[in-house]
């Protein structure tokens, strides 16, 4: 690993961040957000650690294909050893983390006086805590190197509230505030820490909360995905996680070196209104 980096320019006239000798680990990584967001890492040249518990295989897979070197951990994000485990893991494959993009996430949805007490533990020790552990233990590499990424996949939701989502809005802008703290601890280093707020993406979780809408106001599949982005995102269309890919490689280039602390919305307007 090398504690610099430059752009490539492909005869098409595109630039592109190289990230080759870099190391990446992505957390909640074997679909979704997360496996995009890493395939987009892996096309810059960057090793990946995968976390996840989908379909490890076919995300290793995705990711050897491009040409990259990967592997997986399945590490439980509510458990701090585990994650110690993870990034012993990454020392010794990679010899450590140099972009560290915390994804990882899970949703419940329920008004307050009837959340289970037990899924809002789960989703502050999974969407919040975990960010805490993994932040902790890739910074010490990271500044003896005087390089490195930390990416926080926070939300809309780590700007603006949503009924019936107390423990997930409650984590992503914790989420937001260790960004924001992360940043400042690191603002004479080498070392930047940003969020990434994306709205509406089409995810296992929000095809959950279309199949939900449909069978409660018997509606076409079409038409509940319509109500779902009208009610929020005036754009009308559903981020990908390619764009949200593409956020992630402009922070880790040269051109955002000062950007620090900073929540970057991806939602198709929402934030805006």
């Amino acid at each position: 690993m090398t504690g610099t980096h430059s752009i490539l320019t492909h005869s098409s006239g595109d630039t592109m961040t190289t990230l080759k000798g870099k190391t990446a680990l992505v957390t909640g990584s074997t679909s979704g957000i997360g496996l995009g967001i890493a395939q987009m890492l892996a096309h810059a040249g960057a090793n990946l650690v995968l976390n996840g518990f989908g379909d490890a295989d076919a995300a290793v897979s995705a990711i050897e294909s491009i040409g990259a070197q990967v592997i997986h951990h399945a590490a439980d994000m509510r458990s701090a050893h585990e994650i110690e485990a993870m990034f012993s893991a990454a020392q010794a494959r990679f010899g450590g983390v140099d972009i560290l993009v915390n994804n990882a996430g899970i949703q419940h949805v329920s008004p307050i006086a009837t959340f289970d007490p037990d899924k809002w533990d789960d989703i502050i020790a999974i969407n919040l805590s975990s960010a805490f552990h993994t932040t902790r233990l890739a910074l010490p590499g990271m500044r003896e190197r005087n390089w490195g990424r930390i990416i926080n996949i926070a939300s809309v939701h780590g700007l603006v509230g949503s009924a019936n989502k107390s423990a997930y809005v409650a984590a992503k802008h914790g989420l937001v505030g260790l960004t924001k703290v992360t940043a400042l601890e690191t603002a004479k280093t080498g070392v930047t820490c940003n969020a990434i707020c994306p709205g509406f993406v089409l995810t296992p979780l929000v095809q959950k909360q279309i199949d939900d809408l449909a069978m409660r106001e018997n509606l076409s599949a079409d038409d509940a995905r319509a109500r779902l982005l009208g009610e929020k995102q005036p754009s009308g269309e559903f981020v990908t996680p390619e764009a949200l890919g593409n956020v992630a490689l402009m922070l880790c280039s040269p051109m955002a070196s000062e950007v620090r602390g900073a929540t970057w919305a991806v939602d198709g307007g929402w934030t805006a209104q």
